[in-house]
C-alpha cells in the first residue's frame, strides 16, 4: 500500500507566498496558515491598517509577514508591486466577493461589473504580473479562489455567478496555456462560508439580510476550513496539481439544496 503523500516544505526560491485579499475572512485566515507552513507571506489587500495588523500577529508568532497596500483592479499599482519580486512561490487569488441579490432583471450593472473587476480582472492583473516571478522560482503556484457559485447557478446570483464563472475559466484556461512549465494552477471552490464580512457587504450592511443566508445552517464553513483547505492543497509535492476541490459544509448538497434546522 502506497504511503500518503507529506506536505512539501518549501525551497528557498519558492518560499514566498503572496495573499491578496489578505485584510479578512479566507484570506487573513489563509496567510496565518501558510505563515505557520513555512512560507514568508506577503498581505495585500486594500485595507492597509488591517493587513499591517496582522502582519504584525504574525510576526510575533515566529513566522515571517510583510504588508503592502493594494489594489487588484489597479493595473498601474499591480505592476509595481510586482517589481520587488525575482521569484514568488505561491499566488493567492482571493480578492473577490459578491455585491446583491437583485434577479437579473433588475440588477444593478454597476454591482455587475464591479464584481467582475475584483473577481476576474484582479484576478488577471496579479497573475499575469507575477507569472515571471512564479516561473522563476522553479516551482510556482496560482491559486485561484473561485466558488461553487462558479460551477453551478442560482436565482438572485446572476453577477456573481457570472463573475466566478470566468473566473474558473480563467482558471481552467491558464492551466492548459501553461502545462510544461513549473506552476501549478490550483482551484478551490468554497460553498457556504459563514464570515465577518461576506454576506454583509453583499447585502450593502444590512444585518438581517445577512443573517438570513446562515439562518438554521448548524456548521457552514469556517474561513480556516477554507484556508486548511488552501495550505493542504499548496503543499502537496511538486508533481501534484490538485486541479479544482470543491468544499461544502455536510449540510449544503448544492447551491439551492441546504439543510436547515428550524
Amino acid at each position: 500500500m502506497t504511503a500518503p503523500s507529506a506536505p512539501s516544505v518549501p525551497s528557498a526560491p519558492s518560499r514566498i507566498a503572496v495573499v491578496t485579499g489578505a485584510s479578512s475572512g479566507i484570506g487573513a485566515a489563509t496567510a496565518r496558515q501558510l505563515a505557520a507552513a513555512g512560507y514568508r507571506v506577503v498581505l495585500t489587500a486594500r485595507r492597509k491598517d488591517r493587513i499591517e495588523a496582522l502582519a504584525e500577529e504574525i510576526n510575533a508568532a515566529g513566522h515571517q509577514a510583510a504588508a503592502y497596500a493594494l489594489d487588484v483592479t489597479d493595473r498601474a499599482a499591480v505592476d509595481e508591486f510586482a517589481t520587488a519580486f525575482k521569484t514568488v512561490g505561491v499566488l493567492v487569488n482571493n480578492a473577490g466577493g459578491a455585491l446583491g441579490a437583485d434577479p437579473v432583471a433588475t440588477g444593478d450593472p454597476a454591482d455587475w461589473r464591479q464584481m467582475y473587476e475584483t473577481n476576474v480582472i484582479g484576478t488577471l492583473n496579479v497573475t499575469q504580473a507575477l507569472l515571471p516571478a512564479l516561473t522563476a522560482s522553479g516551482d510556482g503556484t496560482v491559486v485561484v479562489l473561485s466558488s461553487t457559485a462558479g460551477h453551478g447557478t442560482y436565482e438572485g446570483g446572476g453577477g456573481y455567478v457570472a463573475a466566478k464563472h470566468a473566473e474558473h475559466v480563467l482558471a481552467e484556461t491558464l492551466r492548459l496555456e501553461i502545462v510544461g512549465m513549473p506552476v501549478r494552477v490550483i482551484e478551490i471552490a468554497p460553498g457556504m462560508v459563514k464570515t465577518d464580512e461576506f454576506a454583509l457587504t453583499r447585502f450593502g450592511g444590512d444585518t438581517e439580510k445577512a443573517a438570513k443566508v446562515y439562518a438554521g445552517v448548524a456548521e457552514p464553513l469556517t474561513a480556516d476550513d477554507v484556508a486548511d483547505t488552501i495550505t493542504w492543497a499548496i503543499t502537496r509535492p511538486s508533481h501534484v496539481n490538485i486541479d479544482l476541490l470543491v468544499v461544502r459544509p455536510r449540510a449544503q448538497a448544492s447551491n439551492t439544496k441546504i439543510h436547515r434546522e428550524s
